[in-house]
């Protein structure tokens, strides 16, 4: 079975179409600028990136344009849209009602727009290229794999914050996580490395990005993760301020005569790195300006790594030890130094890093030494994939 994996944002479009007998990539792209004016690069498995400036004024017409790419004589990897026989599509919030992927149906979507005041960026984008989809491909089997469902196995003590607990019977303030696609792809990749059972196994999953959260990963199901009831919670990011005392926006709030959607502003685009160096939420240009003695960029990075190692030994403590340790997503998988700081913090736990293994960017790689007690690995994301598996999943 071809499976078309679509990835909807408010104004872009990633996809791929994957075979999911060879699990082989036959094509992927981004639709750019929906909505102004359009972009389309289109990549097939042979080679080439084919650049198109499309007028796509709606998600139908991205759909449509990256379906005729797909079946274009000269830069399609398909004969005619047949030959796809299911669309896995991801969707952030799929609430407490989805701990699994779905079939998506008139219900399904429903309870996904439900959800949308608890993503409002991104459930609406995500039901409309669900949308889109279906219009132009009357009959084909859509699927919806959440970011939030790999963390639906979270006990209440780790799910439920100290607040009435009536907030959340009515509603539904709890942590959800997100990343979850990826966590689970990678906790389960790195099993199949090792040899060894998911289940037998407790494993950190660090999906480092701009965007970044850990979990714990306790016999195959996330029993913590480090993202609350919004993305913002957890590590500091990019851009974002992570955890941080509440009444800093009451306090805040009047000194600088903020309103609560002012101060959401403020933490979740000018804070996180950013933030702290006052140079750039890239890790690149921290690094860059840490060495050459920008002290403010040196404390983000400081900030950073100390805060994801802190949350390696929560994540520890509450699995009552550990066995593997994942890196993946953009910092995870090509920050070396990153890395390294990290394990720094963490040689009481008997790991032992491999120096030479961890002078590496984006490879599958074991970076700790043959005798470290604890695993380091590096398993580079594939959520595309993730998402295919669970479509033929629910397919059959």
């Amino acid at each position: 079975m071809k499976v078309l994996v679509i990835n909807c944002g408010s104004s872009s479009l990633k996809y791929q179409l994957i075979d999911s007998v060879t699990e082989e990539v036959m094509a992927k792209g981004l639709c750019e600028r929906i909505g102004i004016d359009g972009r389309l690069t289109h990549k097939p498995a042979s080679g080439g990136k084919y650049e198109y400036n499309d007028p796509l004024p709606t998600h139908v017409e991205a759909v449509a344009s990256v379906l005729a790419k797909l079946t274009d004589p000269e830069v399609g990897v398909i004969k005619d849209l047949s030959e796809i026989g299911a669309v896995g599509h991801r969707i952030v919030h799929g609430g407490e009602k989805f701990a699994a992927a779905t079939l998506l149906t008139e219900e399904a979507l429903a309870e996904i727009d439900k959800c949308s005041e608890l993503a409002p960026l991104h459930n609406p984008a995500n039901l409309i290229g669900i949308r889109a989809c279906q219009k132009l491909m009357p009959g084909v089997p859509m699927v919806g794999v959440f970011d939030t469902a790999f963390h639906q196995t979270m006990p209440p003590k780790a799910y439920l914050y100290s607040i009435p607990y009536d907030y959340y019977e009515k509603y539904k303030i709890r942590r959800y996580g997100f990343h979850g696609t990826s966590h689970s792809y990678v906790s389960k990749r790195a099993a199949e490395i090792l040899g060894k059972d998911v289940k037998e196994l407790k494993t950190v999953v660090c999906h480092l990005g701009n965007g970044a959260s850990l979990s714990a990963v306790k016999y195959g199901e996330s029993i913590d993760t480090s993202m609350g009831f919004t993305p913002l919670d957890g590590v500091s990011m990019g851009t974002r301020s992570g955890g941080l005392d509440p009444a800093i926006l009451e306090f805040l709030s009047k000194k600088e005569g903020l309103s609560i959607e002012e101060l959401m502003v403020i933490l979740n685009k000018r804070s996180g790195m950013l933030g702290l160096s006052g140079v750039s939420s890239d890790f690149r240009d921290l690094e860059a300006a840490a060495k050459e003695g920008n002290v403010r960029a040196q404390t983000a990075l400081d900030v950073f790594t100390y805060r994801v190692a802190k949350f390696i030994g929560y994540y520890t403590a509450a699995m009552n030890g550990v066995d593997v340790i994942c890196f993946t997503a953009g910092i995870g998988e090509n920050d070396a130094s990153v890395r390294a700081t990290i394990m720094s913090y963490l040689e009481f736990l008997g790991i032992k890093l491999d120096e030479k293994a961890n002078d590496m960017h984006g490879e599958e790689r074991i970076i700790s030494t043959p005798d470290s007690k604890v695993t380091v690995m590096v398993v580079p994301t594939n959520e595309e994939l993730a998402i295919a598996r669970e479509t033929v999943a629910i397919v059959g």
